[in-house]
């Protein structure tokens, strides 16, 4: 992939943090939600790429826009044939609350290179580099936590692990308790958690616990690019889930994929923060109409790793709330 495609990604993303971030702790979680799968889709309308939506907003029945096998991009003969995951907000309630970590995403990958995950729950593990190959699901979570803990040279009770707050997390929660590591859990937003473990100052060690199998393929590709560890295990809600899974290419219902089963050969990441997180600060309103954001783009052929600041007047860009950046 062109490596000067990645600005024009920054630029999709920061599109949909700008639009939603006018919704941020007002309560309105579908119309964050909304703002922000207007402005990516926008956006999209300027880049020269032969796109093809493999994780979106859900199937073209359920989705207006960005839904999975939607063409994106202006496609000429010589533009580039890209899969793409995204969310255009990750963390819709955080947004709503006003809380921590919301992010608008995209994943990139050449074509067929991205498994083409169902809207089911996958059971996680991410790790940073320092623990890749260490951890396992034949590990109980006692065990997990041991060896990552010997791996980054710290005590048991210093270990920070992620888990969303879920009833059916009540006995993992209590498990890791009972180890005495730390805890912090979150309503929302696995895929800030599943890349925080692969940024040291952001103090988060782990992730661990059941969530949505389509965050589980963006969290992955971040972790490629970062050169963490991601891990994943779909969980079937019944028999006619798991069908529809066979259906879009899942050929092991029982896998355990590894990072690069879900995110194969070479991707680009690219995240703009909605609110203030653990690795990016979400969009800044300074007045006189100058809002300013933060992104990062990586890639994993040269593990690059850029972080972009922008400010943006919005004096000159009226169709904000449509795209229009």
């Amino acid at each position: 992939m062109d490596r000067n495609l990645a600005l024009e990604f920054v630029r999709i993303t920061e599109a949909a943090s700008l639009a939603c971030s006018k919704l941020t702790g007002r309560g309105d979680a579908n119309g964050a939600d909304q703002a922000a799968v207007d402005a990516m889709r926008k956006a999209f309308e300027d880049i020269s790429i032969d796109g093809t939506i493999v994780i979106g907003e859900g199937e073209r029945d359920e989705a207006p826009m960005l839904y999975i096998g939607e063409k994106v991009g202006i496609a000429g003969p010589d533009s580039p044939q890209v899969d793409i995951a995204l969310d255009p907000l990750e963390g819709t309630n955080i947004c709503a609350s006003g809380g921590v970590g919301a992010l608008s995403v995209i994943a990139v990958a050449e074509r067929g290179n991205f498994l083409h995950a169902p809207d089911t729950y996958m059971d996680k593990i991410a790790v940073g580099p320092k623990a890749v190959g260490l951890v396992s699901f034949d590990n109980t979570p006692e065990e997990n936590i041991r060896v990552v803990a010997k791996a980054l040279d710290k005590k048991i009770e210093d270990m920070t692990i992620v888990i969303l707050e879920r009833e059916r997390h009540k006995e993992l929660i209590a498990r890791v308790r009972k180890l005495g590591s730390r805890i912090l859990l979150i309503g929302d937003g696995d895929v800030s958690a599943g890349i925080s473990t692969s940024w040291d100052d952001t103090g988060i060690d782990m992730l661990l616990g059941i969530g949505a199998a389509p965050e589980g393929v963006i969290t992955a590709a971040a972790q490629k690019c970062l050169g963490g560890e991601f891990l994943g295990k779909m969980i079937w809600r019944d028999e006619e889930d798991k069908q529809r899974a066979l259906k879009m290419g899942v050929e092991d219902p029982d896998k355990v994929y590894q990072r690069d089963d879900l995110a194969k050969g070479d991707v680009m990441f690219c995240a703009t923060g909605v609110t203030d997180g653990q690795f990016l600060k979400g969009v800044r309103f300074l007045g006189n109409q100058k809002v300013l954001t933060q992104s990062v783009v990586m890639r994993s052929k040269t593990g690059t790793i850029r972080f972009v600041e922008s400010e943006h007047n919005m004096k000159l860009k009226p169709t904000f709330f449509s795209g229009g950046i």
